[in-house]
């Protein structure tokens, strides 16, 4: 399967998630929770299907799935072929809401 993608969205997310991180924590957090969430989204080349599909029945009947990162749920589905990852989110935000206000 092909790499999958990382949309700007998602990117801003990892990007949000890192500087809470260094001011809450460090630098150090930042860097682990970065590589760890990056990590987590390269399985998707190998195992697309890793995630289950979406638990939420508008996200689970468009095809979206949620690949679980310690505190962290992207939210991806597969299209033509290729693992795209839209939003990344904190699994204590009302996340499906604040998804489906942006489609």
């Amino acid at each position: 399967m092909p790499a999958p993608r990382i949309l700007p969205a998602a990117y801003e997310d990892i990007l949000n998630i890192a500087d809470y991180r260094i001011r809450e924590v460090g630098p150090n957090s930042a860097e682990a929770i970065t590589n760890r969430l990056l990590d987590t989204i390269d399985l998707l080349e190998e195992t697309p299907l890793i995630g289950p599909l979406h638990h939420d029945p508008a996200l689970q009947s468009m095809g979206y799935r949620k690949l679980l990162c310690g505190q962290y749920v992207c939210i991806y589905r597969i299209v033509d072929g290729i693992p795209i990852v839209y939003r990344v989110f904190h699994e204590s935000q009302n996340y499906t809401v604040d998804f489906l206000w942006e489609m």
